[in-house]
């Protein structure tokens, strides 16, 4: 087994984008459950910042309650981007470590 594919299996970030909200809060508790990750990243960016604290929240709250997940660290930026006519712009990022 090379590095590389070793570090993907312990891949622990999961991306929000625009799948169905549940697929993401599922896809959170199985890392956890299944994976036995003691730590999980979720990663979003613009438009969908907010369904990336709304997954953290309800994975937390509803589904990993006995577990004591908590929110470690939350961490906020911005990216620049070029966009189709040329212009940079900047999208807000956010990053949600959970922890047991």
């Amino acid at each position: 087994m090379t590095e590389k594919t070793a570090e993907n299996q312990k891949d622990n970030r999961i991306f929000i984008g625009g799948k169905p909200f549940m697929n993401y809060v599922t896809a959170v508790v199985m890392q956890f459950n299944t994976n036995n990750m003691t730590e999980v990243k979720i990663s979003s960016r613009g438009k969908f910042i907010t369904k990336a604290v709304d997954v953290a929240e309800v994975a937390r709250r509803k589904f990993l309650q006995e577990q004591r997940v908590t929110a470690k660290e939350v961490i906020i930026g911005s990216e620049e981007f070029e966009n189709d006519e040329g212009k940079k712009i900047n999208v807000s990022t956010i990053d949600i470590l959970l922890s047991r």
